[in-house]
């Protein structure tokens, strides 16, 4: 059955989250269906993460990633792999650029170690870790996220900078489904990778890509 076609003549998403600043969700996509992971009022970054429906000890890998892709700045017409060597996604559409596959998801050690903060603070691997619990996953089995968005340059000895998003409001990341996943997604709780504020991210999950 056809989905039906909004206003502006683009598929309507079959399931669509709106995560507020420094959340996340947590649900499943089957092999064939299209996640677009949306900025909505541009410099946020999404963490991604993805995990096999049926065995959730295959998950989506960054060393596998960047060894088959030859390169760090993954985009159209690239393959996120398993660490089984699988695909799970292919980059459809990219209207940004620019992401990062290097950096684990923020958590409360990050802001001890590298801000200084020790206080409570909303975290990426907290946010995933909470919403990943109901599918049976645990903490310690979240990986390196693709952080959708994210600007870090590496420089010629190797350092790292971190640098505003390049997204602006309704850029977006479209991706198909290679394989049933458990996925989580969030709006990234980290000051250094988010210019210095917290912003919403738009996630559908659709049936067909978009027209």
């Amino acid at each position: 059955m056809a989905l039906p076609l909004s206003p502006e003549g683009r598929l309507n998403p079959t399931r669509k989250f709106h995560l507020e600043p420094q959340t996340g969700t947590g649900f499943e996509v089957r092999r064939g269906q299209f996640v677009r992971i949306v900025d909505p009022t541009g410099e946020q970054v999404s963490d991604l993460v993805s995990f096999g429906r049926d065995d959730r000890a295959e998950w989506l890998s960054s060393g596998r990633t960047i060894d088959y892709a030859n390169t760090i700045y993954l985009t159209t017409g690239h393959v996120l792999y398993s660490n089984r060597s699988r695909p799970m996604w292919t980059v459809v559409e990219d209207t940004v650029g620019r992401h990062d596959f290097l950096l684990t998801p923020c958590s409360p050690d990050t802001f001890r170690i590298i801000y200084g903060n020790t206080a409570p603070h909303p975290s990426c691997f907290a946010n995933l870790a909470e919403h990943l619990a109901p599918f049976g996953i645990e903490p310690d089995a979240i990986p390196t996220t693709f952080n959708v968005f994210m600007n870090v340059v590496v420089g010629a000895d190797g350092e790292l900078t971190i640098g505003p998003p390049r997204s602006r409001a309704g850029d977006y990341l479209l991706l198909r489904a290679e394989m049933d996943m458990v996925v989580g997604v969030t709006a990234c709780s980290a000051e250094l990778s988010n210019n210095g504020s917290f912003k919403p991210i738009d996630v559908e999950v659709l049936d067909s890509a978009p027209a």
